[in-house]
């Protein structure tokens, strides 16, 4: 990554580096969107089933992968301040946590899925569903941790579009499993909803082999030798590393576990009221997807300015992000005012479920303005290793505000299953103000120091 002054010069390389990470975003999304769409289009009850295991399953992968994130500051900072050398043992000592981490949930998630499930009270053939796709997706644990850790390497050195690449090649791979997989297809059995996370699961492995190949023989990744000395395991080095991911993984649970709980509490409702949530809150986690690749952007080219101690550059990229997604969520919000029909068609066509989305995703649109403030901040904060108030922020934001509120207005009003959105749109909202006092505050201090 070279060094830039310039606003014009910053624009071209935020964007350069943003671009890849926001395909690839997409890519892997669309992974859980095909998931999604194809299940819905098997049955209701396996898209009900889907959404069941996926709410169980993307807050826990959400937030330990979220700890593995870590290295992507570090290995920014590391670069930024000439310390290449640094790298190998960073990342291997990252890539034997992430085993650690894939082993111990699969063991703790063998032993509380069923009481789990059972406490649930759901319809039989939804649970037989959720319980099957959490058991195939479970195949892909190890190889999923694992690229994360590369994946934050590859992209912290601004190689950005290595990771798009090796993200459009799998894409591909995991359309055409789920169609074998969910529907029969190729002679293979008809899974439904357990076929889609037989295909995510697969589609893991994929990626992992691609990447370990592209950081063994390809440019710049090789001159780094990752894995050409042995290290051996450091519980000092680990501390280190957890020390910074424990509390973005935390921060990235609270915010993604409390849309797990809501389709949780969804679940005392109609099989197409869950179906119609699951629609609406799966086309606005994919629209999510392009604050969080700003964020992610934001952590790498703010953390190399600060690993060179360039505090007012670093300033100039953060609100050139926040600016950009500000703007892109405004577009989005008109467009799916303009298009929610066509939108909840993707998913279903039972009318129900159909009409029920609609108004759902109207809702949703209120997510996309907070997520564009909030977001950005905490790929920003990250890039300063500053974790800690975020994660408190969020915790309260989130769990104190937002659930116990929507919690509120679905019990004791005639809002119903929408109360639990505006006490989720409440709660971002209160993060998203919160952390822009905090960047301010934090980066005053930092310019001010170093001037």
């Amino acid at each position: 990554m070279n060094e830039t002054y310039s606003l014009k010069e910053k624009w071209r390389q935020f964007l350069a580096v943003l671009l890849p990470i926001l395909i690839s975003q997409l890519a892997l999304f669309s992974m859980t969107f095909a998931d999604t769409i194809m299940s819905g289009h098997a049955s209701p009850t396996d898209l009900a089933g889907v959404a069941i295991g996926a709410s169980l399953w993307t807050p826990v992968q959400a937030g330990l992968t979220g700890i593995l994130m870590a290295v992507m500051p570090m290995v920014a900072q590391m670069v930024g301040a000439g310390k290449k050398d640094q790298v190998p043992y960073t990342v291997m000592q990252a890539l034997y946590l992430s085993v650690g981490i894939a082993v111990g949930v699969i063991i703790v998630g063998g032993l509380v899925l069923d009481p789990i499930l059972n406490w649930m009270q759901l319809e039989p053939v939804v649970r037989t569903i959720a319980r099957g796709f959490l058991h195939a997706i479970a195949i892909g644990i190890i190889p999923m941790f694992l690229y994360t850790v590369l994946r934050c390497f590859i992209d912290a050195l601004g190689q950005t579009r290595v990771t798009m690449f090796i993200t459009l090649l799998s894409l591909p791979i995991n359309v055409l499993l789920n169609y074998a997989l969910i529907f029969g297809n190729f002679g293979l059995p008809r899974l439904g909803g357990i076929g889609a996370g037989l295909a995510s699961g697969i589609t893991y492995w994929c990626i992992l082999l691609i990447t370990l190949f592209v950081v063994n023989r390809v440019h710049p990744f090789v001159e780094f030798g990752l894995f050409t000395k042995f290290h051996r395991i450091s519980m000092k080095a680990w501390n280190e590393l957890l020390k910074l991911g424990l509390p973005i993984g935390f921060s990235i649970f609270c915010e993604v576990s409390i849309f797990a709980a809501v389709t949780l509490f969804m679940s005392e409702y109609s099989t197409i009221t869950i179906a119609a949530h699951q629609a609406a809150m799966n086309f606005a986690s994919f629209l999510y997807m392009v604050p969080l690749s700003i964020s992610m952007s934001l952590t790498i080219v703010v953390g190399f300015e600060v690993g060179a101690k360039r505090f007012r550059d670093a300033k100039q990229y953060s609100y050139l992000g926040i600016g950009i997604a500000l703007g892109i969520a405004l577009l989005f919000g008109i467009s799916l005012l303009m298009f929610s029909k066509q939108v909840a068609g993707f998913y279903t066509t039972d009318i129900e479920v159909l009409e029920l989305a609609q108004h759902f995703l109207v809702y949703s649109i209120l997510f996309l303005i907070s997520d564009a403030v909030a977001a950005p901040i905490q790929g920003v904060l990250r890039g300063y290793k500053d974790v800690t108030i975020p994660f408190i922020v969020a915790l309260i934001s989130y769990w104190v505000i937002g659930l116990p509120l929507g919690y509120i207005l679905a019990k004791f009003t005639s809002l119903a299953a929408f109360g639990y959105w505006i006490g989720l749109i409440t709660g971002l909202a209160a993060g998203a103000i919160f952390l822009f006092g905090r960047l301010l505050s934090l980066q005053k201090r930092m310019i001010r120091s170093h001037s």
